[in-house]
């Protein structure tokens, strides 16, 4: 089998077919797996929580303080409210390994 090159940006269609091909599993089995996958993060963030994958880093939600800006295209002041947001912290693995390339 011929080694395909790895684009700059991997799509989740991209990502199904990579990893279908590299376990033999059905294309659909593997979309399944990510779509729950997400679903699964996305639910512990909604609840606050957060998502630890040793070796590779942790999905958590941050909050920003709520501060004051000025609307885009005027000179107007306006209040931005605090907010949550989700964020990824990447580990020391995952770290290493792109520092390597």
């Amino acid at each position: 089998m011929a080694k395909k090159t790895v684009k700059k940006t991997l799509t989740k269609s991209d990502l199904i077919d990579v990893l279908a091909d590299k376990t033999q599993a059905k294309k659909k089995d593997v979309k399944t797996m990510i779509d729950s996958f997400i679903n699964e993060v996305a639910g512990a963030l909604g609840k606050g929580g957060k998502v630890q994958i040793t070796g590779f880093g942790t999905f958590e939600v941050r909050s920003r303080k709520a501060r004051s800006g000025v609307k885009p295209g005027t000179t107007t002041k306006i209040k931005i409210p605090a907010s949550k947001y989700p964020a990824f912290k990447p580990g020391k693995a995952l770290k290493d390994q792109v520092k390597a390339k």
